[in-house]
């Protein structure tokens, strides 16, 4: 099987394992659900944070509005008192207005966090170095555990517009945001490898020959974008290691020039007494023990 190192610009984002015979069509079309589906489940595990710190969602028009403005407006968030947390909430206000500010208590509070955790282990890119490919049903099954604690924690579910909830059914609303900015849709993306575009119709071996024992780098990138620049000839870590051991040269060379100043002064032409020490035959004689 050859594995692929998945990069997006020059970050590390996944392993990835498959065969040479694979079309390309259909091997973009698996890292992209593994490259989304990532990027889902951080979008998730983020907001997960925030509900276990401050309680469902607001609904939109009461968002970043003050207690004194919703008084006035009489404005009701009807959803938070029905989707109350299991063994009851927790006060604890949100500095941005975003959710109601009912948290779970302490123990259900520790569900969600701990799911949360152990999700982006899953999905982290520190799966790269230990040499772990991730998998589709991988990223499913971290969807689901963060979906069951979400429902352990929350039995009645959660309002319609909070985030999660809609990340959950497939109707986030990303347009004009941040995060929308690092998706890839598959009409708008293109796979790279060593400085080539791999095209649909072709297969992984076309670029990468029959050898199934390989692993490459390839990389994602949005169409239109160009050729993604190509990988340093050395890492991070060898380029310090290197530079390490010039300056260490460097120096040495520096002590050798300041010794060789006055080194001609321990030779023989150098001492004045050496025409006395041949008359007198003392010229090879040693002090020490034998």
């Amino acid at each position: 099987m050859v594995k692929l190192h998945i990069k997006k610009g020059e970050e590390s984002q996944f392993m990835y394992e498959t065969t040479v015979q694979m079309p390309v069509e259909d091997v973009m079309k698996e890292l992209l659900e593994i490259y989304n589906g990532r990027l889902k489940v951080e979008r998730i595990c983020s907001e997960i944070g925030e509900l276990a710190e401050h309680g469902t969602s607001l609904p939109p028009n009461m968002q970043g509005l003050t207690d004194d403005q919703i008084q006035d407006l009489k404005l009701v968030d009807e959803w938070g008192q029905k989707c109350e947390p299991s063994g009851g909430a927790i006060d604890c206000k949100d500095p941005i207005g975003r959710r109601n500010g009912k948290a779970p208590n302490e123990k259900m509070k520790e569900v969600l966090t701990k799911t949360v955790s152990e999700a982006k282990k899953i999905i982290s890119k520190n799966q790269v170095s230990a040499n772990v490919c991730v998998t589709a049903p991988m990223v499913k099954d971290a969807l689901d555990q963060l979906r069951g604690a979400v429902t352990i924690v929350y039995p009645m579910g959660l309002p319609p517009h909070d985030p999660i909830r809609m990340e959950f059914e497939g109707q986030e609303e990303l347009e004009g945001t941040q995060a929308s900015l690092s998706v890839l849709e598959e009409s708008n993306a293109s796979l790279w490898f060593s400085g080539k575009e791999m095209h649909q119709g072709k297969k992984l071996c076309d670029y990468l020959g029959k050898n199934e024992k390989t692993k490459i780098i390839a990389k994602l990138q949005k169409k239109g974008q160009g050729a993604p620049g190509r990988e340093a000839v050395f890492s991070e870590d060898e380029r310090k290691q290197m530079m390490l051991h010039a300056y260490r040269k460097q120096e040495e060379w520096k002590k050798m020039e300041e010794d060789s100043e006055d080194v001609y002064l321990n030779s023989a032409w150098a001492d004045s007494g050496q025409l006395k020490k041949q008359l007198q035959g003392m010229n090879n004689v040693k002090w020490g023990p034998r």
